[in-house]
């Protein structure tokens, strides 16, 4: 089994590449991102251990920029910071699981050992209503064959839609799914946003594809408008 290390502390980064090699499994190291890019490119790796504090490109651009390439080998991410927002943006962005430093050696190990058993994830599938495409993987969204640029919650209230076709979602439905359920601001955010979808996915090209329920919720038409 061949694993990249994208570490930039070299002796740490050593003393894995040498820890893993006594386990049986090859092992390349870049020490920043722009080379972890480069080898996980040039190369196929079983799997990728990356650091998130890297220079160049740091480790969680590298793997939504591996993710966006369709390079799906699983990736466990490092990380010093243990806090809960930086592992679900890393799991967001595309890895497969993470763990905190310092870390036990034999965890990384077990850990490591668990992400090649399971395999290479599937490809998210592509989401469609009509003409209108999201892909889950990029973040990228169609409307036929003209890209539509979206904010990140602009692109997941449309990912929430779009999972749920022709099914009238509520405003509370929406808030807990793309805010959460401790959300405490105005409600009438997810008018805002339903309003600035519809002026970027329908409006430029003549449709009426969210529609409005009166007293109910909102909807996205399956066939797209």
């Amino acid at each position: 089994m061949r694993v990249l290390v994208v570490e930039d502390d070299e002796r740490m980064a050593r003393a894995i590449q040498r820890g893993l090699q006594s386990e049986g499994f090859a092992v390349d190291v870049a020490l920043d991102g722009t080379d972890g890019l480069w080898h996980a490119t040039e190369f196929t790796y079983d799997a990728l251990v990356l650091d998130v504090m890297l220079p160049g490109i740091d480790g969680y651009e590298l793997c939504r920029r591996l993710r966006a390439a369709g390079n799906w080998a699983p990736i466990l991410v490092l990380t010093a910071r243990d806090g809960e927002l930086d592992e679900t943006r890393a799991l967001d962005l595309g890895a497969d699981d993470y763990l905190a430093k310092p870390f036990s050696y034999q965890v990384l190990v077990a850990r490591l050992r668990a992400l090649l058993r399971r395999g290479r994830p599937a490809r998210p599938t592509v989401l469609t209503a009509g003409d209108l495409r999201l892909d889950p993987a990029t973040h990228a969204v169609w409307r036929g064959d003209t890209p539509v640029a979206l904010s990140p919650r602009q692109f997941a209230v449309l990912e929430l839609f779009m999972r749920r076709p022709g099914e009238v979602l509520s405003k509370t439905v929406i808030l807990e799914h793309v805010w959460d359920f401790a959300y405490e601001g105005d409600p009438n955010i997810v008018e805002v946003y339903v309003g600035q979808l519809r002026r970027r996915i329908d409006e430029p090209f003549g449709r009426q594809s969210l529609q409005t329920i009166r007293l109910v919720g909102y909807r996205l038409d399956a066939a797209g408008g």
